[in-house]
């Protein structure tokens, strides 16, 4: 089983201006990431914009990438919903040759209860013959995974062995780090907290800013990990300000407007979506100059 310790990155998906995959920019954006050290690529998450690719397009995008990224790191692929047979479904229907673990965001929109939520991943966990990295998100999907629940899904199910909490309640992640079991990770999901995430016990950050700067927050998730807090520390407060700004027009609209200001990707989004304010490319060309 991989370790999910240290940078994960939530890798967007490029489109051209017509709005089909771009599938040379992925390339590149792929290697950008792995030659500056992330430690594992996970695709088709909320950053990727997976609700609004196709069947297909999901097929053929995983293949890219595993093609382009040679086995050279894991890869953590997004399998999640809110009507748990439909996961089950694609679990059992999807190749998942080259795929090393399976991150899995609690059902939105429904808002279960904590025993839905603990039996929606109970046959999540049945049906997968992969690891699964739970996702609690309560910002999208209007329901918390409580720590009990958490720690009751790691406790009866091998194959779960990981979280990633964006509740942005450290004190939540703090009574999973207390009390998980030994090797259970707890993964951050939100950038602005990863240094104290980190100094409460965590185990790194699956990231969207590391899609833009993979060397620089690398390099803090590992100086945190190694508990050089002096240099972590440094490099949170060099990459904070900007963190705001990738987020306060949506994810991925700021993190793709850096992306083409780093000549990597273009800045195209899928409807929902748009781009961000005139204002927040201000600010983001700014501070990317400054990251540089």
């Amino acid at each position: 089983m991989h370790n999910f310790r240290g940078t994960g990155v939530a890798i967007v998906t490029p489109f051209k201006a017509d709005k089909s995959v771009d599938y040379n920019a992925l390339e590149k954006l792929v290697n950008h990431l792995i030659d500056n050290g992330i430690n594992y690529l996970v695709v088709q998450g909320t950053t990727g914009e997976s609700v609004t690719l196709t069947k297909q397009e999901k097929a053929e995008t995983l293949a890219f990438i595993i093609k382009v990224n040679k086995g050279r790191l894991p890869i953590v692929l997004g399998i999640g919903g809110n009507c748990t047979q439909m996961v089950i479904d694609t679990l059992e229907n999807t190749d998942l040759t080259g795929v090393d673990a399976i991150l899995s965001v609690s059902p939105y929109y429904n808002k279960p209860t904590q025993e839905g939520i603990y039996q929606h991943y109970k046959a999540v966990s049945e049906a997968s013959l992969l690891p699964i990295i739970l996702y609690n998100v309560p910002g999208r999907t209007s329901s918390n995974i409580l720590p009990a629940t958490t720690l009751r899904l790691a406790n009866d199910f091998s194959n779960i062995i990981a979280i990633k909490e964006a509740s942005g309640n450290l004190e939540q992640c703090m009574t999973i780090i207390q009390n998980k079991p030994k090797d259970f990770l707890v993964v951050s999901g939100d950038d602005a907290l990863v240094l104290p995430f980190m100094a409460c016990g965590g185990d790194g950050v699956i990231s969207v800013i590391a899609n833009a700067f993979p060397k620089g927050f690398s390099d803090m998730t590992n100086a945190a990990l190694n508990g050089n807090y002096t240099l972590a520390k440094e490099l949170h407060y060099k990459h904070f300000e900007i963190i705001h700004y990738l987020f306060v027009d949506g994810n991925p609209a700021g993190v793709k407007a850096v992306l083409k200001i780093l000549n990597i990707t273009g800045d195209d989004v899928r409807l929902p979506l748009v781009n961000v304010s005139e204002n927040t490319l201000e600010n983001l060309e700014k501070l990317t100059s400054q990251l540089k």
